[in-house]
């Protein structure tokens, strides 16, 4: 490997550096999506109220919204004059902007999505009468969602997993805006292929395309080899 990127005067360190912040960055927004998106989707469809239709257009708006305006939104709320960046600032003495933790915000904000309409597919298509036999044998809520409700949704589950991942790790627009692109720190795939080809250093640029594309392909390809079983 090291061989092959010295050919074209590329450092490993400088190649994989991205590569490996976005991995990072796109694990533990999925982790969150994960957690968050299935927790809401399973919310979403117990619970009726007033508003419920707004709520969740306002859920799905990310998917919909230009990232540039995901990305702007994001300063707003979590910038230095920001209540929730003025928050973060004071429990934790420093910005959230510019660092890699915003690169995590911004993908989880635009993965969210992804991840939430899956699980509310999944919980969707269970049948309710295996639920409530379930309590009927005495099992509580939380016994029936790990052990009933999880399992039979498992394949929407994975599903919306892995396109949260995918998403996270293609993210461009929003990182850009909040976190910037600052080598070594949080510039990421994305970021740095666009600077890569701004400065016409185009082996680079096709070495990180090559390498989100095999990443991107195997888990689509997982994908529907799950789902055709």
């Amino acid at each position: 490997m090291a061989s092959l990127l010295s050919n074209y005067g590329i450092t490993a360190e400088e190649f994989l550096t991205p590569v490996l912040l976005s991995l990072r960055v796109a694990f533990i927004a999925l982790i969150l999506s994960f957690i968050f998106g299935t927790m809401m989707a399973r919310f979403m469809t117990q619970k009726q109220f007033k508003g419920k239709i707004i709520l969740e257009t306002i859920i799905m708006l990310p998917i919909v919204l230009p990232p540039t305006v995901v990305g702007f939104i994001l300063i707003v709320i979590f910038g230095n004059n920001g209540f929730a960046g003025g928050i973060v600032e004071w429990i934790f003495s420093q910005s959230i902007i510019f660092t890699w933790y915003a690169a995590v915000l911004a993908s989880t904000v635009v993965s969210f999505p992804l991840m939430y309409q899956a699980a509310k597919t999944g919980f969707l298509s269970i049948d309710k009468d295996i639920e409530d036999a379930g309590r009927v044998d005495g099992a509580s809520n939380l016994q029936v969602f790990m052990k009933i409700t999880l399992p039979l949704a498992s394949i929407p589950l994975m599903t919306g997993a892995i396109m949260s991942f995918a998403r996270a790790l293609g993210e461009f627009g929003a990182t850009l805006m909040i976190a910037g692109n600052i080598p070594g720190r949080t510039q990421t795939m994305p970021t740095a292929i666009y600077v890569a080809l701004q400065s016409g250093n185009m082996e680079l640029a096709w070495l990180w395309v090559i390498t989100i594309i095999v990443i991107s392909f195997i888990m689509l390809l997982f994908v529907r080899t799950k789902s055709a079983d």
